[in-house]
């Protein structure tokens, strides 16, 4: 197993990575920026470095700063957690010219899926479904026009360098496409430095289904079932849920052999996720992305699988077989996640702020991977997520009660908090039904 490990993340994450590497003897080094100095992460690891001010450009991002405090700390290895330069392939292979070991996917692996106009024509390739769109870049408005008459209206817009439900857009004519791509290149130039533009299919109803993969040391790629993620707010996850009460067991079967092949197709190693659309009206399901990371929402196939993936990644980094037989993979029970952003509940504004009281639900099937206690201070500097609030029952219905006691029972005073939002969602007769999709949040607003 791999010695000493640096995170090159912060908060909740990098406090989740910290304590399963001090559970397996594994030295924790926290990097942090000025801002975070008093956040749990950096008192809970064995050492701490200072890499810079606030600005993530200027700390977190600061792969020169990184790599020093790795060398200067005697680091074997590198965690990229997610966000900042877990996608990053430039790091991933610095990392391994630093002769360090890197706790992800293959810096190749990361290029294929990091464009998505490329993944989607790999995906194809590999057998994947994936929607009526573009296989190359739509490099003028006059492009997109064309590639939407093809297709059909709705077309949704996207950047190809994008990711995290930034850089998309939705036509239902010409006269809004002209305006949606504009939008989406220009802000894609300046948040990618990529201004590529992919168009394709768009599904007035749709559910968001993903599932999580995990490349092994010997080759092999298994799939650890999926995860409902279309409680949404302007393309970003709010909730998920594991197993999705969409996907039946023939779907399931699809969805896993699908994910596999599109590991396989790069030669994934290492923990990833396969995102996909499901259309609920037909049953088909399309390839959407590939986060090529560890996911947010991997708790909750922590506690329907029985594992720490975690430490299944660094156990493929270090070249070591998994902690479990992939043969005998079975799922049980059901697991629940909410975001608990510093955030307006109604308009999910971010409201960052002192936190003056912090108190966490306790009990049976609950956990809470929180990246603040009382006393600190989210800042404005960075993502809202101040913790992840996951519940786990014998099936949903069960789930569903403890997750309304845990969010009755987690008490956040000092930053605004989207807490009552879940209170409400959780007794929403549509998602307490299990038939929602993407548009829930819209309608409840």
């Amino acid at each position: 197993m791999i010695e000493s490990l640096l995170v090159a993340n912060r908060g909740e994450i990098a406090r989740r990575i910290i304590r399963t590497a001090r559970r397996l003897g594994v030295r924790a080094i926290a990097v942090h920026s000025e801002a975070d100095a008093d956040l749990p992460f950096v008192t809970e690891a064995d050492e701490a470095v200072c890499v810079g001010p606030a600005n993530p450009a200027q700390s977190y991002r600061n792969t020169e700063a990184i790599l020093a405090a790795a060398k200067n700390t005697g680091a074997q290895a590198i965690h990229p957690g997610y966000g900042f330069l877990s996608e990053n392939a430039d790091f991933a292979r610095a990392v391994g010219d630093a002769g360090l070991v890197w706790v992800g996917p293959g810096a190749d692996a990361i290029t294929a899926m990091g464009d998505k106009i490329n993944a989607r024509n790999l995906m194809a390739a590999a057998g994947v479904p994936v929607a009526a769109g573009t296989t190359d870049p739509a490099g003028t408005v006059e492009a997109a026009l064309d590639a939407a008459a093809a297709i059909g209206y709705p077309v949704m817009v996207k950047a190809a360098a994008g990711g995290g439900g930034m850089g998309m857009g939705v036509a239902v004519g010409e006269a809004a496409l002209r305006t949606e791509y504009e939008k989406v290149r220009g802000f894609a130039e300046r948040m990618f430095g990529d201004g590529s533009v992919l168009i394709e299919r768009y599904f007035p109803r749709v559910r968001h289904v993903e599932v999580q993969i995990l490349g092994l040391a010997d080759g092999r790629v298994v799939a650890l079932g999926e995860r409902e993620c279309s409680v949404q707010r302007r393309n970003q996850k709010l909730v998920e849920e594991s197993p999705s009460p969409a996907v039946t067991p023939e779907l399931r079967e699809r969805f896993l052999a699908a994910a596999v092949r599109a590991g396989e197709a790069v030669g994934y190693r290492n923990a990833g996720t396969v995102e996909c659309l499901l259309d609920p009206a037909s049953g088909e399901f399309f390839f959407l992305e590939m986060n090529t990371r560890l996911q947010v929402e991997h708790p909750v196939t922590e506690l329907v699988y029985g594992i720490d993936l975690v430490e299944e990644q660094l156990r493929v980094a270090a070249g070591l077989p998994p902690s479990f037989d992939p043969g005998a993979l079975t799922a049980r029970g059901h697991a629940i996640e909410l975001r608990i952003n510093a955030e307006d509940p109604k308009r999910f504004l971010p409201g960052p702020g002192a936190v003056t009281t912090w108190v966490e639900p306790t009990g049976e099937g609950v956990r809470v991977d929180a990246g603040y206690v009382a006393g600190n201070t989210v800042t404005p500097f960075y993502d809202s997520l101040m913790a992840k609030l996951i519940v786990y029952g014998a099936d949903r219905a069960q789930a569903l009660e403890r997750a309304r006691a845990a969010v009755a029972g987690f008490e956040v005073v000092g930053p605004k908090c989207n807490l009552p939002f879940f209170a409400e969602l959780l007794d929403n007769a549509e998602f307490v039904s299990g038939d929602y999709d993407t548009g829930i949040v819209g309608r409840m607003r």
